[in-house]
């Protein structure tokens, strides 16, 4: 893979697994997987789920995560209208991360995102 891979999540979120050694996002509970979106990805991703997030300065973290410290429990499966998603069959562990890129909101409603991402 020669995409560059994120997971989003909360400040708050991030700060709880910089203590406990691993972030678990609801969905490992509930589908046995972390979300992770391509950078192609992510304006979708964080439309469809950080809509919430919709006032001026909202922010979100995108995680890039270092391929090769994934291994076998990374997948790239069909998800979203068949689209390929990589899926984590695992929590991220900080040393998974290898940038972290607040995205805030403008009054406009744009995200900013990580420089080259499309």
């Amino acid at each position: 893979m020669s995409r560059r891979l994120f997971h989003l999540t909360t400040p708050d979120v991030w700060r709880a697994a910089a203590e406990s050694g691993e972030l678990r996002p609801a969905s490992l509970e509930a589908e046995g997987f972390a979300h992770l979106s391509f950078d192609d990805q992510l304006r979708g991703t964080l439309a469809l789920h950080f809509a919430q997030a919709r006032f001026a300065g909202s922010q979100v973290l995108a995680l890039e995560l270092v391929q090769s410290s994934l291994g076998a429990e990374l997948v790239v499966e069909p998800s979203r209208g068949g689209e390929l998603f990589p899926h984590l069959y695992r929590g991220v562990r900080p040393h998974d991360v290898l940038r972290v890129f607040p995205l805030v909101r403008d009054p406009s409603g744009q995200w900013s995102l990580p420089d080259g991402v499309p």
